[in-house]
């Protein structure tokens, strides 16, 4: 499934809409990118599947307190 490692964000359900105002379901994907992160704590990389939105979040306030904000589970920088 395609999910964000630590938001857990996944794809929105939306409609395609014709020229004849036709409405066709569609998914709207989360742009999720795979990244290594450095843990300065561990002195270690961990790579994680995060959306981009995510990545702008842990580029202010740091990857151990970016998971607490969004409660995700703390065992994902122990892959």
């Amino acid at each position: 499934m395609r999910a964000c490692d630590i938001s857990g964000k996944r794809y929105n359900n939306a409609n395609r809409v014709s020229h004849s105002n036709r409405k066709t379901k569609h998914r709207q994907q989360a742009n999720l990118q795979w990244k290594r992160f450095w843990i300065p704590e561990e002195k270690r990389w961990v790579r994680l599947r995060v959306s981009t939105k995510v990545m702008k979040t842990i580029t202010k306030y740091g990857l151990l307190s970016t998971i607490r904000r969004y409660g995700a589970d703390s065992a994902l920088v122990q892959k």
